[in-house]
C-alpha cells in the first residue's frame, strides 16, 4: 500500500530571514511601500485625535459649558475619522492589490523554475505536491507587503506615539504598564520560534495530501476496478489527520499567546484602575486626564496584542518562502554542466560512445553502450522489459545525461549543447501518450501552435485522424476530456502521431507507437509512420518485432548491454537472441 511521502530533498536549508525578504520583496517596490507608509502615519496620527479630544471634552467643554468649543471639537473628530477612512481605502487599493500582484508574479516565476528542472526531479516528486508549492506557498507574501506590513508599521507608530503621550500624562502609571507588556513580548517571541517550523511542516503536509488526492482522482478507474475505495479513504483520512494535528499545534501556540496577553494586560488594567483612582482622589490627576490615559493605553496595547497575529502571519509567510526558496535555488537542467553550444540546424547523425548510466549510485543500467545512428536511419531497440531500451531513448531525448561516455549530434557533444536548441528538432511518440484536456485540434497543434491550415490538414491525413474525427459532430473541435479519456487508445495514439508529424522533427523517438492500436488501425498507422520516418533519424522501441523488419539497424539490449546488432535478415541468420524473440512471437 502506498502512503503519503514527500520526496523533496529533506536536507535542512537556510531559512529565509525577514531581512532577506525585505531586501528581495519589499525594497524593489519601495516607491509604493513609501506611499503606503506615509498613509499609515497619517491614518494612525488621525486616530490619536479621539483620545486626546476626550480630555478636552471633560476638563474644558463640560466644566466650562463651552458650546462653541464642543462644536469645534466635534468638527475636528469628524475630520480625523474622515482622514482615517480615506487613508484606509487607499492603503487597501495600493498595498493589498500590490500584494496580490506580487503573489501572481511569484507563482509565474516558480512555475517557470519548476518547468526548467530536469526530468529526474519530476520522477521524484508528486504532481499534486508541486501544484501546492506553486499555488499555496507564495500566498503568505501578502502578509509581507499587504496587511501584515500595514499592521506592523501602523501598530508601531501608534504604540510609540501613545507611549510618548502616556508618559506626558503620568510617568508612574506608564512604567507600571510596561512591566506586563514586556513579559508578554518575551512570551510571544518564544512562541514564534516554536510556530515557524510548524508552518513550514504544514506546507509539506499540504503538498503530500494534495499530491495523493490528485493521484486518487486520476486513478479513479483503477481504484473502482479493484474495489479499493476504503483503502484510499483510509490513506486520505491519515493525511487529513496529520494536517489537523499540525494546525492544532499552531492553534495551541496562538492560544498561549492570546491567553498570556489577556492575563498580563488584564493585570495592568487593574493596576491602572487602582493607581488612577488614587491619583484622582488625591486630585493630582483629572478625570479627563484619566479618560485620555485609558484610551491612549488602549491605542498602545492593541497594536502590541495585534503583534501576535502579525507575528503569526509573518511566520507563515516566511515558512512558505522557505519552501519556495528551496525550489528557486535548484539548478535548471540547462545549467547542469557546461551547455554553451546553440544548434541552429542539424543533419541528425547521432553516436553513442561508451555510454554508461545509473539511476542510483553504483547500479548501472547501461554498460559501455556504443553505436552510430546516421542521419535519416532507423534504429530499433528490442529486448526484455527492463533491459535499458527506454533509458537509451531518454538519453537521445536529453531527458537523462550519461554518467560516463559521450553522445554526439553531428559530432558535437550533447552534454555541451543548449537543450532547447536541440529539442526544437526532436519529436516524440510515447507508448502512454499524454494528451491535454481540450480539443483534438488543440492537442495536435500543441507541437506547432502557428501551423497553417494546410500543415494541420496534412498531419491529420497522414495520421488517419480524420478517419474518426469525421464521425464526430464537432470534428477537430471535439473535447476529449482529461488525458483524452473520451477517446479510445488507438484514437489517442493517432492524435499523438499527428502531433509529431506536425512538428516535422529531425530526430524522432517512437516508443511502442503502435502498441495501443487494433490490427486495422495499426496497418493504417504503419503506413503513416513509414512516411514520417523518411529523412529523419529515428529510434524505435518495439515489442512487436514485425513492425521493425525494415529498420536499418536493430540493437538487441539485455541487462544494459548490446548483445546483438544488425538488420533483420542478418540477425535472423545468426540464430541468436533476436532470432529467438522473433520466432517466438511468430508462433504466437
Amino acid at each position: 500500500m502506498r502512503s503519503f511521502q514527500d520526496t523533496t530533498n529533506d536536507t535542512p536549508k537556510k531559512k529565509v530571514s525577514l531581512k532577506h525578504a525585505f531586501k528581495t520583496i519589499i525594497w524593489p517596490r519601495k516607491g509604493l511601500v513609501m506611499i503606503g507608509l506615509l498613509l499609515i502615519v497619517i491614518s494612525k496620527t488621525a486616530g490619536l485625535v479621539l483620545p486626546i479630544s476626550s480630555k478636552y471634552l471633560l476638563d474644558d467643554v463640560v466644566i466650562n459649558k463651552d458650546y462653541t468649543m464642543l462644536k469645534n471639537l466635534l468638527f475636528i473628530v469628524i475630520g480625523a475619522i474622515s482622514v482615517q477612512a480615506i487613508t484606509s481605502f487607499l492603503l487597501t487599493k495600493i498595498l493589498s492589490v500590490q500584494a496580490q500582484y506580487l503573489i501572481s508574479e511569484l507563482r509565474v516565476e516558480v512555475q517557470k523554475k519548476v518547468l526548467s528542472l530536469p526530468i529526474s526531479f519530476f520522477d521524484n516528486n508528486k504532481a499534486g505536491g508541486l501544484v501546492s508549492r506553486i499555488m499555496s506557498d507564495v500566498e503568505g507574501v501578502r502578509n509581507l507587503i499587504g496587511t501584515g506590513l500595514v499592521q506592523l508599521v501602523g501598530g508601531t507608530v501608534t504604540a510609540i506615539a501613545s507611549l510618548v503621550l502616556l508618559l506626558r500624562i503620568s510617568t508612574s502609571m506608564t512604567l507600571f504598564v510596561l512591566v506586563p507588556v514586556s513579559i508578554f513580548a518575551l512570551v510571544a517571541m518564544k512562541a514564534f520560534k516554536f510556530i515557524r517550523p510548524i508552518f513550514r511542516n504544514r506546507g509539506k503536509i499540504n503538498a503530500e495530501v494534495k499530491g495523493r488526492l490528485t493521484e486518487t482522482i486520476n486513478g479513479i478507474r483503477v481504484i473502482k476496478g479493484f474495489n479499493a475505495e476504503s483503502q484510499e479513504n483510509s490513506l486520505f483520512e491519515e493525511g487529513a489527520d496529520r494536517l489537523f494535528q499540525n494546525v492544532k499545534k499552531s492553534l495551541t501556540a496562538n492560544a498561549l499567546i492570546m491567553s498570556s496577553s489577556t492575563f498580563l494586560l488584564g493585570l495592568a488594567t487593574v493596576g491602572i484602575m487602582g493607581i488612577g483612582g488614587y491619583y484622582m482622589i488625591d486630585e493630582s490627576l483629572t478625570s479627563g486626564q484619566f479618560l485620555e490615559f485609558t484610551m491612549l493605553l488602549g491605542f498602545m496595547i492593541a497594536p502590541i496584542v495585534q503583534m501576535s497575529n502579525i507575528g503569526t502571519q509573518l511566520t507563515e509567510a516566511l515558512a512558505g518562502l522557505d519552501r519556495t526558496q528551496e525550489l528557486m535555488a535548484m539548478t535548471p537542467e540547462n545549467e547542469l554542466g557546461d551547455r554553451t553550444i546553440a544548434l541552429n540546424n542539424i543533419k541528425g547523425d547521432i553516436s553513442f560512445n561508451n555510454i554508461s548510466f545509473a539511476y542510483e549510485d553504483d547500479k548501472n543500467v547501461l554498460h559501455g553502450i556504443s553505436f552510430n545512428a546516421p542521419s535519416g536511419s532507423v534504429t530499433a531497440l528490442v529486448g526484455s522489459s527492463g533491459s535499458g531500451k527506454s533509458t537509451i531513448a531518454s538519453l537521445v531525448a536529453t531527458f537523462l545525461t550519461p554518467n560516463q561516455g559521450e553522445i554526439t549530434i553531428d559530432g558535437v557533444n550533447l552534454a555541451e549543447v543548449k537543450l532547447n536548441s536541440y529539442r526544437q528538432f526532436l519529436g516524440l511518440v510515447l507508448q502512454d501518450e499524454f494528451l491535454f484536456e481540450g480539443t483534438i485540434r488543440e492537442n495536435i497543434m500543441f507541437s506547432k501552435p502557428d501551423a497553417t491550415v494546410q500543415e494541420l490538414e496534412n498531419a491529420i491525413t497522414a495520421a488517419y485522424v480524420n478517419e474518426f474525427t469525421d464521425r464526430f459532430e464537432k470534428g477537430l473541435d471535439t473535447l476529449i476530456g482529461e488525458r483524452g479519456v473520451k477517446l479510445s487508445g488507438g484514437q489517442r495514439q493517432r492524435i499523438a502521431i499527428a502531433r509529431a508529424i506536425l512538428a516535422n522533427p529531425k530526430v524522432l523517438i517512437l516508443d511502442e507507437a503502435t502498441s495501443n492500436l487494433d490490427t486495422e488501425s495499426e496497418a493504417l498507422i504503419q503506413k503513416s509512420l513509414n512516411e514520417l520516418i523518411k529523412g529523419r533519424t529515428t529510434f524505435v522501441i518495439a515489442h512487436r518485432l514485425s513492425t521493425i523488419k525494415k529498420a536499418d539497424q536493430i540493437l538487441v539490449i539485455e541487462n544494459g548491454h548490446i548483445v546483438e546488432q544488425g538488420n533483420h535478415d542478418s540477425l535472423i541468420k545468426t540464430q541468436g537472441r533476436y532470432h529467438d524473440l522473433y520466432t517466438y512471437q511468430a508462433r504466437i
